[in-house]
């Protein structure tokens, strides 16, 4: 599933993940630490999350619940894949490499780099 979602959109779906199902007040008060966002404008994520197929949502009395359709990991692959292809032609190396010469890569994550590389050249 390849939904796109913009970086407001998506601190609401990481309310989602970790909780559901919730309504709109849930989620006004999740995001209270990290958002000064009130209901409506809470609303009108939650509105445009359910347009896309991101979320969906099942009347309560008189409220309404909301689940995520779109998981954390569709969300991922699709960010992670357009951000590759923007900057960097969709080549993994060039990245890679971009991040290992302005960044400190510990020995850990080295190791774990190393070990992603085994896996995948296993796999070919």
């Amino acid at each position: 599933m390849s939904i796109a979602i913009s970086e407001a959109e998506s601190a609401v779906m990481k309310v989602f993940w970790n909780s559901a199902p919730l309504c709109c007040s849930d989620v006004v008060a999740a995001l209270a630490g990290e958002h000064d966002w009130q209901e409506p404008t809470v609303k009108t994520l939650l509105n445009r999350l359910l347009k896309k197929g991101a979320l969906r949502s099942e009347k309560d009395g008189r409220r309404f619940l909301y689940w995520p359709v779109l998981t954390r990991e569709e969300w991922l692959s699709t960010e992670s894949d357009g951000m590759l292809q923007r900057l960097f032609g969709g080549k993994l190396a060039p990245f890679v490499a971009h991040f290992s010469e302005h960044k400190r890569l510990s020995k850990k994550e080295v190791a774990e780099l190393k070990a992603l590389i085994e896996r995948m050249s296993d796999e070919n």
